[in-house]
């Protein structure tokens, strides 16, 4: 009797990926020394920078996530009798995240240099950074999740559905900051990162994952038409739309059973509760997985 039912295939298959994982991670490692132009060592074990550490922990295990996710989707047998493909399938993915993740450093928060004040060891700034990488990697492997059994001929649609996504999390993050400066005498959410107030930071990013989980769901619950640009949309914007309410109607429900007569606005942005901000962060996360939960077929 054998009591271990791994097959060969399995030991061949986390093979090759560990080896692409570890080369993605070696590569990695160069490109942010040469931005830091110092070694990495130095920003993390001599000047303790924290922040770094967060920031780089985030793309380490947004790249590992990305590679198992990518092998588990695909056989052993194409990676190995066509690797091209794996490698074009290897770069348009990182190329998405990287993408998403430059348009919410360049265009959605403009006004906050994110990579200044990682350097500066400012936690917030590492956080809604990791937040909006790690959002930006779950809302990839959604769309390629929901157009890759088309192939790449449909690549225009992934690409055009993934900008307009984007725009949600582009007017999601104006409705964030409105409301702060609503509810803080008009101050700018973006200047209050620069004040390092650790509670805003976890609030954004678990905001922010919290609906790329939802988006994914959306796109999990979408039927995608082959070819057809216009229906693709438009059936997008219907679930994810619907996601996006059903994520924030939740979570307001939940937050008001589980803190009641408490202001978690201002214990966030003016008293820097930590333990508020990480049960937002906590519902936020867990109302999004619910909704894929419930409704990826």
């Amino acid at each position: 009797m054998s009591y271990l039912s791994l097959s060969n295939t399995s030991f061949v298959a986390i093979t090759i990926s560990f080896a692409v994982i570890c080369l993605t991670i070696f590569l990695l490692r160069i490109i942010t020394q040469i931005k830091l132009k110092q070694a990495l060592k130095d920003e993390l074990a001599q000047h303790d920078n924290f922040a770094m550490g967060i920031n780089f922990a985030s793309e380490i295990s947004v790249v590992i996530a990305t590679i198992a996710f990518l092998f588990d989707e695909i056989s052993v047998n194409t990676a190995q009798s066509n690797p091209l493909k794996v490698a074009v399938l290897i770069v348009l993915l990182f190329s998405f995240i990287k993408v998403g993740h430059l348009i919410h450093r360049k265009w959605i928060l403009h006004r906050f240099n994110e990579e200044a004040a990682i350097l500066k060891q400012n936690v917030c700034a590492a956080l809604v950074d990791s937040g909006m990488l790690i959002a930006n990697f779950i809302m990839t492997l959604g769309i390629y999740t929901w157009t890759h059994t088309q192939g790449f001929s449909n690549l225009l649609i992934a690409l055009v559905s993934f900008f307009l996504l984007q725009g949600m999390f582009a007017l999601d993050s104006k409705i964030r900051e409105h409301r702060f400066a609503k509810a803080n005498q008009g101050a700018s959410l973006q200047s209050n990162f620069n004040l390092e107030n650790t509670s805003i930071g976890i609030r954004y990013a678990g905001k922010s994952i919290g609906l790329a989980l939802a988006s994914y769901a959306g796109l999990s619950s979408a039927t995608f038409q082959n070819g057809k640009m216009v229906e693709n949309l438009f059936t997008l914007v219907m679930h994810c739309g619907v996601m996006w309410i059903l994520l924030y109607a939740l979570t307001f429900i939940v937050k008001k059973i589980s803190l009641p007569n408490i202001d978690a606005a201002l214990e966030v942005d003016h008293q820097d509760n930590i333990g508020i901000a990480c049960i937002e962060f906590a519902v936020f996360c867990a109302i999004g997985y619910l909704l894929i939960s419930m409704f990826s077929i």
